[in-house]
């Protein structure tokens, strides 16, 4: 089955928790704190593989999380880092936040890669947090967790021609004439209803990539038939093939079809009138040679020049590949020439780093709110024990939000909220006048 569209979940792993420990050894009476920081979670990354060939995998599953990162240990110990999920994709494939809309990145070239969210950085243990006047402290942080994303995943298909046309010209049969693509054939309108992709080969040395696009009709930029899911296809093409059926099979003008799907590539996209078309009459089987002239004569006067060839019969179709072949290396001689990609920067990160001090504070009637980047790590402390609710009141007043809540009209018994946890403001007995923060009670410990 091919799909073209996915959306999907990603989530970066979680950071490992810091830990609280003493070196408890003989001979060592004041050995003081030996908790290890937390290991880091790991990364989600999308790459560019030129072995899947379709968005099919992400039909059967939509959330994808990265390994989290290890606790720290005692002695010091640096918990595990978590190892990145790389997620791959096919070669062509747009990735977009499904929010925003913002195009993240474009893997159009095998063994790109995008770091679409990054994990959480691991809590640090007790003996980060040792000073000349908290010799003991029992304090440590929970990992920080990990990023979350929605994406839409666009796939277009990165060929050198492509084939457009009405529904029923005989795309399909031309494909599988001249490649080893072996696509559904029917004599009836949309049997293709996914583009096919073959590979034709010129002789020995020389190939090039066909793909089939569904057949347009009128409308099918707004919508209609089956074109507006598959014109993006087209896009990526270096050369059309205009397919027509010059026999009238389906009682159609041959030159008002041709204008007809012209037209609707331009209200699709102006670049894709762009690009160079070969017009390519097909089922010249079923016409005597004075209807050909007429055909030919016909497009010749409105300056356009037709190929002539029959699918069923094979008839034009090898000189229709060196025409398309000789087209297509034109085009890549025009194509600006692109030094390969550096090792280190076939790797791109898509997340912000950022060391933003902001934060702020605001009362909502019933609790005071800190929020803010500037917070953020002080959120992850986790305070079951006293020494870090002191440490919390401490960089809270040397941040200046202290103060902050005590113009808002904080008291003893107000609630305040950092984080996803809520305390109970109270005064404190180890410094008069300041205060600290107990947790509320039903509220996890931080």
């Amino acid at each position: 089955m091919f799909i073209d569209e996915a959306k999907i979940c990603v989530i970066g792993g979680n950071g490992g928790d810091g830990l609280i420990g003493f070196r408890r050894e003989k001979f060592r009476p004041k050995g003081g704190p030996d908790g290890g920081d937390g290991g880091r979670g790991a990364n989600v990354i999308l790459k560019a593989s030129p072995h899947v060939n379709t968005l099919l995998q992400f039909k059967h599953t939509i959330h994808y999380r990265a390994e989290s990162g290890d606790s720290g240990g005692k002695n010091r110990k640096h918990g595990a880092d978590g190892q990145d999920l790389i997620i791959p994709v096919p070669v062509g494939t747009l990735v977009k936040d499904l929010r925003t809309q913002e195009i993240l990145g474009d893997l159009s070239e095998p063994d790109l890669e995008i770091v679409i969210v990054r994990g959480g950085e691991g809590g640090r243990g007790n003996d980060q947090f040792k000073t000349s006047v908290r010799q003991a402290p029992r304090i440590r942080e929970k990992g920080q967790p990990g990023e979350e994303r929605w994406l839409k995943l666009e796939l277009k298909l990165l060929a050198d021609v492509g084939i457009i046309g009405f529904p029923n010209v005989g795309k399909s049969s031309l494909i599988a004439k001249i490649s080893a693509a072996r696509p559904k054939i029917a004599p009836y309108p949309f049997t293709t209803i996914v583009p096919n992709l073959g590979v034709v080969q010129v002789d020995e040395y020389r190939d090039f990539v066909i793909v089939d696009i569904p057949g347009l009709v009128e409308g099918a930029h707004a919508g209609k038939g089956l074109g507006d899911r598959f014109l993006k296809h087209v896009e990526r093409t270096r050369v059309l093939v205009h397919l027509i059926d010059v026999a009238s099979v389906e009682e159609r003008d041959p030159f008002e079809d041709y204008e007809t799907i012209n037209q609707e590539l331009k209200s699709f996209s102006e670049e894709l009138t762009q690009k160079p078309q070969i017009v390519v009459g097909n089922k010249i089987d079923i016409l005597d040679e004075t209807q050909r002239q007429a055909i030919v004569r016909k497009f010749s006067e409105q300056g356009k020049k037709i190929h002539l060839i029959s699918a069923a019969t094979g008839e034009g179709t090898r000189s229709l590949v060196y025409l398309c072949y000789e087209k297509v290396l034109e085009m890549k001689q025009k194509e600006p020439a692109r030094a390969p990609l550096d090792p280190e920067l076939r790797r791109r990160r898509v997340y912000k780093l950022t060391g933003d001090p902001s934060w702020e504070v605001y009362f909502d009637g019933e609790v005071f709110h800190i929020e803010g980047q500037g917070v953020e790590r002080l959120a992850r402390l986790s305070l079951e024990e006293p020494d870090a609710q002191e440490y919390l009141v401490e960089r809270l007043k040397a941040m200046g939000i202290w103060a902050q809540l005590v113009r808002q009209g904080l008291r003893p018994g107000s609630s305040v909220r950092i984080g996803k946890h809520e305390f109970t403001y109270q005064l404190a007995d180890y410094e008069e006048g300041a205060g600290s923060l107990a947790p509320e009670e039903g509220f996890p410990s931080a």
